[in-house]
């Protein structure tokens, strides 16, 4: 495990955001750097379409409220 330096701004949105997402500051910059690689390796591929493939690879099932 390592050090990461970043801007004091990133790190007060993502301060912001893991108080949201109840996450601690350190794991939603790890969601963050994860889906960003993600998006990288596969461009056409939209924020939710990676965050289904996460689900998928990790055997969660979510409903699909939209097959009514």
């Amino acid at each position: 495990m390592g050090i990461v330096k970043i801007d004091d701004d990133l790190h007060e949105e993502a301060r912001r955001a893991s108080t949201v997402m109840c996450r601690s500051i350190n794991a939603q910059a790890e969601f963050w750097m994860k889906i960003g690689m993600l998006a990288e390796a596969n461009p056409t591929l939209s924020f939710n379409e990676i965050v289904k493939m996460q689900f998928a690879a990790a055997n969660v099932h979510v409903a699909d409220l939209t097959a009514a």
